[in-house]
């Protein structure tokens, strides 16, 4: 292997420095039947600009939203991404960055991550906010045991009309800790209220909904929170933050706990990853979050400065006595939600958040009148419907498919008493004249 500069007279020395003969020795204790007596089956060696042509020829066989047009939603948006993202992301300081624990030489991450936490407040209308966590599920199933953790009690409810996948994470959370995750019905893809009523208990700690939900409505939250009220339950919401320039905020809901995806704000979707989950949560529940939390102060000379003022990681002290165990921060991506909410600005925020809406309510008119869909749930939503499609929906999106149009989802395979339902993301990027392709082709 020519590429690993070790020498004979290298691999000798190294050798007779831990007492060994030979490598073979070094493998001694790994039974033959299991050890591989060939040469890996790798193709030969390439060139750099062999090398270079055969990435790009594997590149090209992906379906890349540059050459295609998409309206595949369902937790991760193609909303657009300024280029100043990129650009300012990959200065060193931040590319390098980790985790500051000294605060005198990491002011300029405990900045961002302070501007990150406050942005995050305001959008959310809760007063406090952490360092960001993985991802959307991964926030909401934190929200889960800091409700468990707050209250005492051990049973968690649910709407059926968060997404699947995010529940998915929950019940992977609460497995083996013995707590009990319970399901409220939906009707008319709203969370049901009645069923909600009928499943509160005094023993529950968090009742969990998401707005806009799965299936793209938005629910009454002030009406759940007002039912929620009747218990000692915390109040969780996992909320699209691109909507929160329009809708009202969870504080102004009522709402104990808002979680999220920060995907959509100013992250690529990379093929899944890598995302950002946000948290926000009234003031009295600032020591039970999970994670860290950036402080403002000042120093010995009286100048403004942060550091990390609270730090429940199982890294900063004792792990039993952690909130949670699973909650780095994903720096990178909240460094991007926090440039992207920068350049935005609230008039921005809120235009990115009006075109969407309006995008997918002239989608759902232009598709109805093809009369090959129907209105799976009607009723206000924010940027993505679900249609009843007259064809099998996998046939549908693989039609698209071959004129350059990623479709919805195929949501009967997460809810099979949906079928045949399309689940459409309309964000700003979306023209019209794409948004009449896509009309013309589904309907013909």
């Amino acid at each position: 292997m020519s590429y690993i500069p070790c020498t004979e007279d290298d691999k000798r020395e190294m050798l007779r420095t831990i007492g060994a003969d030979s490598i073979e020795a070094l493998f001694q204790d790994v039974p033959d039947a299991v050890r591989l007596r060939r040469p890996l089956d790798l193709p030969a060696p390439l060139s750099e600009p062999e090398l270079l042509a055969e990435m790009e020829r594997l590149a090209g066989e992906n379906r890349s939203l540059d050459r295609n047009i998409c309206f595949l939603g369902a937790g991760a948006y193609d909303h657009f991404v300024p280029t100043a993202i990129d650009a300012l992301i990959s200065r060193q300081e931040f590319l390098t960055a980790y985790t500051p624990y000294q605060p005198e030489i990491s002011q300029g991450t405990l900045t961002a991550i302070f501007e990150y936490q406050t942005m995050i407040s305001e959008l959310t209308g809760l007063p406090v906010a952490n360092a960001s966590l993985y991802d959307g599920g991964s926030a909401l199933a934190e929200a889960a045991l800091l409700a468990v953790l707050t209250t005492g009690k051990d049973e968690i409810l649910i709407a059926s009309s968060v997404h699947p996948e995010s529940r998915e994470v929950l019940e992977t959370y609460t497995k083996f800790r013995n707590l009990k995750v319970r399901e409220i019905d939906y009707r008319n893809g709203l969370v049901d209220l009645e069923d909600l009523k009928t499943k509160l208990s005094d023993n529950t700690a968090a009742v969990i909904v998401q707005n806009p939900n799965f299936f793209g409505r938005i629910e009454h939250l002030e009406e759940i929170g007002k039912i929620v009220r009747t218990s000692k339950a915390l109040f969780v919401a996992s909320v699209d933050p691109i909507s929160l320039a329009i809708l009202k905020s969870p504080g102004e809901c009522d709402v104990d706990v808002a979680v999220g995806e920060g995907q959509s704000l100013g992250n690529s979707i990379s093929f899944g990853g890598p995302y950002l989950g946000f948290i926000a949560a009234r003031e009295k529940l600032l020591r039970k979050l999970p994670g860290r939390i950036v402080g403002q102060t000042k120093d010995i000379d009286g100048k403004r400065g942060f550091v990390l003022t609270i730090q429940s990681r199982e890294q900063h002290i004792r792990r039993e006595k952690a909130t949670s165990n699973i909650c780095s921060n994903q720096g990178l991506c909240a460094l991007a939600a926090t440039i992207y909410l920068t350049l935005m600005g609230k008039e921005g925020l809120k235009k990115v958040a009006t075109l969407s809406l309006q995008k997918a309510n002239y989608a759902r008119e232009e598709l109805l009148k093809t009369g090959k869909f129907e209105e799976v749930f009607p009723g206000p939503f924010f940027k993505e419907i679900l249609l009843r499609s007259t064809e099998p929906v996998a046939a549908l999106n693989k039609r698209l498919l071959e004129q350059g149009i990623i479709g919805g989802l195929e949501i009967e395979r997460y809810c099979p008493d949906l079928k045949n339902g399309w689940l459409l993301a309309l964000t700003e990027k979306r023209t019209k004249a794409e948004i009449d392709r896509l009309v013309r082709l589904a309907g013909g």
